[in-house]
């Protein structure tokens, strides 16, 4: 026995628990919205996207305001129209009049409600040649000094090889140590000035972050300010690299990264870097506040702030439109392979020694990995992040790759896609609407897309704002002290127009709200039954005492009312399950049935049990005749005609093909007797001549061919030279068993009579 043959009873107990769980969720969301504990609209579209609740001011008469809750095609059988709906409302609006050179749309406005979500497509393309702006963010601390050397000159080199890729390089440049307190750095007063005293050299003070050169196109000013730069020194081993990678990025005019071009940010050390809450040491706990600190081009809250966040150094990142580079010597490489991979983006070089074609190999690489790579991240608000769900699905152009949330090998001029669905999972807790900014960043690119959510938690229910549908009256909210469990009063009427009751019984009854329910005020208050609602104005409905269809009540195409489905239009039957239309039983050549049935529920059912199909146009002894009497009528082309002159046309057909059908009735009869004699004749025949051919087969069989004893190759002997014996002969062997010197055998030949002769005696 195979393994699928012997898990095949656990493979029917899987198809059968998934089919149950799938009949269960389809029901389950039709009675989800429906819950005892709902008493309000806010309350009702929480349930789901799905739900709806009626706000019109008689529906239902007198049911719990929980039954207005419900999906609304159930509220409209029930008489809620749909102008009193209060449902889901999604919308997606997009702002097309803001241009845009790589990512489109630019902005989008999206309507939600709890449980909602709306989906939307953002277009990045790729363009051919883009302006760069790249700024070296250089670690000056005193291991740093041969690498700080072979820099001087990538200047020039970078920016003849970049013009294969851009005709518009700019260059910046800032140097960064660490935190210049204790216990980072030396805080004696000999090493505050100059940290390499002890090495009989003069160094730059401990910084943070020190701005030195704003992005500029002059190459020759970049290499200047190259060969004046020279090391500082500190105590520990990480440097405050992330602190720099901050303020480099959110300080845009003293930088001067430029709107248009691609930026690029690249770090240079050997050392890792601090991380947040690593200040506490200084005694800093102040968070940084993501915010530009420069004074004087040098970083001023370096002493007051504690070191960002990896979280939040990439949030400014994206923000900024910001590509991070970082180029490490490979003992620190495991390290920050760690640590890009909590940047988006970002992208990780080993080298050596920092040496200008080695540092041109990577800014070139991370350049064209740029272009070919396009990734979008999706950033909310933080005081919403818990309510909302962002999913991101790429549709990469031919010839790149999907991975994740991007699509790689992009050439330039393609435009890459993503299928972006925002979702809602709950309002804020005081349930009221709140407006959410979402941002979708094309990593690496200075363009985004402002998405506007706008939360909507509270029902307007129409002009009116009233959104419970409750008329109380002034005799009502009078009477608190009658019950609810009250029993009505079954007694009959004497005079109905003093009867205070008589706006609770219905034409022709005698009771108040039909037995099920009290009479308050002129109005039914319908009681509660453990089988369903009761409602009404006479609490005359119900959704249980009614046939069910498909496990429906009334075929979901009807309401129950007194025990009886009353059905939409179009539909009838007990379960409302037969449509009144008799499409269903219009037979191709244009006839009800055919001509031959009636149309009964949808469904033909034939006069004439000669005939069967879908449309009774099964009949083998009448097709022919049918067919032609059909058309000799005209009865297939109904084109231009009139219902009635077509209804006369189909009674015509009729008739025709009934006049027709008796006559084959009778010339078959014949037929068939005709058909019975031959076969008998048949039979008689081929009985005949199997008797005849047995008995000369049997007659061969006696008779020897040639007719003499010598061409069977028999002898006979000299006693009875007359006989010659025949085929019909019998030979018996007899042996006795003797010494094996004296053996002894003995053959008998025992000959059968003839046919032709006679005993004798």
């Amino acid at each position: 026995m195979t393994s699928w043959q012997r898990s095949g009873p656990l493979r029917v107990l899987l198809l059968f628990v998934l089919f149950a769980v799938c009949a269960e969720a389809s029901s389950g969301e039709a009675r989800g919205c429906w819950s005892p504990s709902i008493t309000s609209c806010a309350d009702c579209l929480q349930r789901g996207p799905q739900c709806a609740w009626c706000f019109q001011e008689d529906y239902l008469h007198g049911a719990e305001q929980s039954h207005r809750c419900d999906l609304p095609d159930n509220l409209r059988r029930r008489g809620c129209r749909p102008e009193f709906m209060e449902q889901l409302d999604v919308k997606v609006e997009v702002d097309a009049m803001l241009s845009s050179t790589q990512v489109s749309p630019r902005e989008i406005d999206i309507t939600l409600r709890p449980g909602s979500e709306a989906s939307f497509i953002v277009a990045v393309k790729q363009l051919e040649r883009y302006p760069v702006d790249l700024y070296y963010l250089v670690d000056v601390s005193a291991s740093m000094q041969e690498n700080l050397n072979h820099l001087k000159t990538v200047g020039v080199a970078l920016s003849l090889q970049m013009t294969q890729h851009t005709s518009d390089l700019w260059l910046g440049f800032g140097s960064f140590v660490d935190k210049p307190v204790s216990p980072y750095v030396s805080v004696h007063p000999s090493k505050i000035d100059n940290p390499c005293s002890d090495y009989q050299t003069h160094c730059h003070p401990a910084h943070g972050f020190h701005h030195v050169l704003s992005m500029t196109g002059n190459i020759s000013e970049f290499t200047r300010e190259m060969k004046r730069q020279r090391i500082s020194g500190n105590v520990d081993t990480p440097e405050g690299g992330l602190d720099a990678m901050l303020q480099a990025a959110v300080c845009q005019r003293a930088v001067g990264w430029r709107p248009e071009a691609k930026r690029l940010l690249l770090l240079m050390t050997d050392q890792p870097s601090h991380l947040a809450l690593d200040s506490r040491l200084a005694g800093i706990v102040t968070p940084h506040d993501g915010r530009c600190h420069l004074e004087n081009n040098v970083y001023t809250g370096s002493t007051m702030m504690d070191h960002p966040s990896l979280g939040q150094l990439s949030d400014k990142l994206l923000e900024n439109h910001i590509y991070p580079i970082f180029a490490v010597e490979k003992k620190q490489y495991q390290w920050y392979e760690e640590l890009v991979k909590l940047l988006p983006g970002a992208i990780l070089g080993k080298l050596g020694l920092f040496q200008a074609p080695n540092l041109i190999d990577l800014v070139v690489d991370a350049y064209k990995r740029l272009l070919s790579e396009v990734a979008v991240s999706v950033s909310v608000e933080d005081k919403a992040v818990s309510r909302y769900w962002v999913s991101v699905s790429p549709l990469c152009p031919r010839g790149s790759t999907a991975k994740d949330q991007s699509c790689s090998g992009v050439q330039p001029g393609q435009t890459v896609y993503f299928n972006i669905t925002v979702g809602q999972q709950s309002c804020t807790d005081d349930g009221e609407d709140e407006d959410v900014r979402m941002l979708v960043h094309p990593v690496g690119y200075n363009e985004s897309t402002v998405i506007n959510i706008h939360s909507k938690c509270q029902c307007k229910c129409g002009p009116t704002g009233r959104c419970d549908g409750n008329d109380q009256s002034p005799c009502r909210e009078s009477q608190h002290g009658v019950s609810q469990e009250q029993r009505p009063d079954h007694g009959h009427m004497k005079d109905s127009s003093s009867d205070p009751n008589r706006n609770c019984k219905a034409d022709g009854s005698n009771v108040n709200c039909s037995s099920r329910g009290v009479c308050e005020c002129g109005k039914c208050v319908c009681e509660q039954s453990r089988l369903g609602m009761v409602y009404g104005k006479y609490c005359e409905m119900d959704d249980f005492s009614c046939p069910y269809e498909k496990g429906q009540l009334c075929g979901g195409r009807g309401v129950c009312v007194s025990g009886g489905c009353v059905c939409e239009a179009g539909w009838t039957g007990d379960s409302c399950s037969c449509p009144t239309s008799k499409t269903n039983c219009q037979s191709p050549d244009g006839l009800l049935c055919s001509g031959w049935g009636k149309c009964v529920c949808g469904k033909c059912v034939c006069d004439d049990p000669q005939h069967s199909g879908d449309f009774c146009e099964r009949c083998p002894t009448c097709q022919v005749i049918r067919k032609s009497s059909c058309k000799s009528v005209d009865c297939h082309h109904f084109q231009g005609l009139s219902q009635k002159e077509v209804e006369i046309c189909n009674t015509t057909c009729a008739l025709h093909v009934g006049s027709k059908t008796d006559f084959p009735e009778q010339v078959s009869s014949g037929r068939l007797v005709g058909t019975f004699l031959c076969v008998c004749a048949l039979t008689v025949l081929c009985g005949l001549v199997v008797v005849a051919v047995s008995r000369l087969l049997l007659q061969r069989r006696v008779m020897p061919r040639g007719g003499a004893g010598a061409d069977l190759g028999y002898h006979s002997s000299g006693k009875d030279l007359s006989y010659i014996p025949t085929t019909n002969e019998k030979t018996v062997t007899y042996r006795r068993d003797r010494p094996p010197d004296h053996p002894m055998e003995m053959h008998i030949q025992v000959p059968k009579m003839p046919l032709d002769d006679h005993w004798q005696f």
